[in-house]
């Protein structure tokens, strides 16, 4: 990550970018009776404002949030003074973050897509462990951001990446998260072994 890039994050944060609100599919996996998901330690990728690290932490886990942005951070630690949660706030460059392996039961990565720390947030998973990953799809440089396609899934790409994983829940299409509709693919998959 360039300097550059932190201080943008730190603008679009300043700004009022992202949702005070946990993800709807988050809710939907942890929340439902479908996918029970045993708690313990959770690593949320790209947290900006700690919304889905707030959330994991009231349902029961221990969170490592990791975001580049310091004002994000900042932000996120205000909004979790007072309630009694297991969270560590930590400020990494995800291009250049070194994940510890076999550390997690629990791996969160919403709207973050950075195809080469795939491998680590697989490596970062204890056996038997759970990653829910949900971001932008193609189709959605037509009606919103991200336009990059660098940064959007082609269709079936998510499954493609975990194909080594047991795919418990999967996704895409022009989905609604708290009313504001998006084309993204999710999926809830499971470390084997």
């Amino acid at each position: 990550m360039a300097t550059d890039d932190q201080v943008r994050w730190d603008r679009q944060h300043a700004a009022g970018h992202g949702s005070e609100h946990a993800s709807g599919f988050l809710k939907e996996i942890l929340l439902g009776d479908s996918w029970p998901i045993p708690r313990g330690w959770a690593l949320d990728i790209a947290t900006g404002k700690g919304r889905n690290a707030i959330f994991l932490a009231e349902q029961g886990f221990d969170v490592v949030a990791v975001d580049v942005s310091p004002a994000a951070l900042d932000d996120a630690r205000k909004r979790a003074a007072g309630k009694s949660l297991s969270i560590s706030w930590q400020q990494a460059d995800l291009e250049r973050v070194e994940l510890p392996e076999a550390t997690y039961d629990l791996v969160v990565d919403f709207n973050y897509l950075q195809r080469s720390l795939i491998p680590q947030i697989k490596a970062a998973l204890k056996p038997g462990g759970h990653v829910i990953f949900e971001t932008y799809l193609i189709g959605q440089e037509m009606i919103g951001h991200p336009k990059n396609p660098a940064y959007l899934l082609r269709h079936n790409e998510l499954l493609e990446l975990f194909r080594d994983f047991r795919v418990l829940c999967y996704r895409e299409g022009k989905l609604s998260d708290h009313g504001e509709a998006s084309f993204r693919a999710g999926l809830l998959a499971q470390k084997l072994g």
